[in-house]
């Protein structure tokens, strides 16, 4: 385990061996990291779920299976360490952050805001993000700045940092959250709401899903999505820092997007902080 991890000053398996038979005390930083990054021995890696794939949300295919940038990100990861990998989806990256100090996920690939910042720890950016809305075909506004409107119902998923941003920017705007996104996609197709505020690659997988809707041109969140780790793991923060920056030289994250659909995603230059 320790050769595949291959970090500065660790010693390889074989050599590791060998100086054990000599009575030679090994290091145990490489221990600590694991314990860090894989402490049940496994990689538990924290997706969202949505009806459409995007940077972050992953989807649950017919055969039962989670596909999505996170899912084969999280699987390069887990290679790296030598470790199996689990999947714990969620509903959406709200509820992702609020169990984040419940030691039920190693790492997360989630949008960066500042209330985010309160629960996990950012490592670099590896995409960037832009959100704005789905309309419904009877909606009555065409631009962004326009949704900030009295009478005027906004949806999306709570807890993340899209639909708090649009929160702050369209407050005279009725809100109404969904705990998940396909609940928030049925409310627009039933007319409760006028608009669902998502990222804009998100929100291409989810307009064919509502005839007549459109997706408005220019943005609400200009932000990034990142790779994260609960607090207090600075080693694990490090790894995968250096992880995310050797997928997007790779050309890991740009396939990771292509396959899932989202050929006009953009990588996050190499060194985005969050």
């Amino acid at each position: 385990m320790a050769a595949t991890l291959a970090l500065p000053g660790f010693f390889p398996r074989p050599l590791a061996t060998l100086m054990l038979a000599c009575g030679v005390v090994l290091p145990t930083r490489a221990d600590a990291l694991m314990h860090q990054l894989a402490p049940t021995g496994k990689l538990r890696v924290a997706i969202a779920i949505a009806p459409s794939p995007s940077a972050q949300f992953a989807i649950k295919d017919a055969g039962g299976n989670y596909r999505g940038v996170a899912v084969i990100l999280g699987a390069a990861l887990a290679k790296k360490l030598g470790v199996p990998v689990e999947y714990v989806a969620h509903n959406g990256s709200g509820e992702i952050q609020n169990s984040a100090a419940d030691n039920k996920w190693d790492v997360a690939f989630l949008p960066v805001d500042e209330e985010r910042k309160k629960f996990v720890d950012f490592g670099n950016a590896y995409h960037l993000l832009q959100s704005t809305y789905l309309v419904g075909p009877s909606a009555k506004f065409a631009t962004v700045e326009a949704a900030n409107a009295e009478g005027i119902r906004i949806g999306g998923v709570a807890g993340t940092a899209t639909f708090r941003t649009s929160n702050k920017t369209a407050p005279k705007a009725t809100h109404v959250s969904f705990d998940k996104a396909d609940a928030a996609l049925e409310a627009l197709r039933k007319g409760d709401v006028d608009a669902l505020g998502f990222s804009r690659e998100s929100l291409t997988g989810l307009q064919p899903k509502v005839p007549g809707s459109r997706i408005l041109d220019g943005e609400f969140l200009n932000s990034t999505t990142s790779v994260a780790v609960p607090k207090g793991r600075p080693g694990a923060l490090a790894y995968v820092t250096d992880f995310i920056e050797e997928a997007k030289a790779s050309g890991l994250v740009r396939k990771a997007f292509d396959e899932m659909g989202l050929t006009s995603s953009q990588v996050a230059p190499a060194g985005t902080t969050p």
